[in-house]
């Protein structure tokens, strides 16, 4: 299994744009933004949620919106708002709502299969 990383852009509500390396987590639920890109793009906590990592671990985390800028779509998404040392990372919600699905052989993005009912 290999790493997939996409380059994006993301916004704040006052227009300040960043740009950031997105490491493709299909097992991660949401993005994450370093704490360096959401300062910077002026994001601020809308509410606090507890996550469990992947050795079961519980962490705590504020949690905002960004507008994402990728070359496949742009869409508004909650975002994690990282720490210092946490990794950008493009998780399933996003993914879902740009319409893009992780292909598990090349470790591409591609549309996903929408159905309506």
């Amino acid at each position: 299994m290999g790493l997939t990383y996409v380059e994006g852009t993301v916004q704040g509500p006052s227009g300040k744009k960043d740009g950031v390396r997105f490491l493709v987590d299909s097992g991660a639920k949401y993005s994450v933004l370093p704490k360096s890109i959401w300062t910077a793009i002026g994001l601020e906590p809308k509410r606090r949620l507890t996550f469990t990592l992947a050795d079961g671990t519980a962490i705590e985390r504020a949690v905002s919106e960004a507008y994402v800028i990728l070359q496949h779509g742009e869409a508004h998404t909650p975002v994690v708002l990282g720490e210092d040392r946490d990794e950008a990372l493009l998780g399933v919600v996003t993914l879902e709502i740009l319409g893009l699905v992780l292909h598990p052989f090349d470790r591409t993005l591609h549309p996903m299969r929408i159905a309506m009912g």
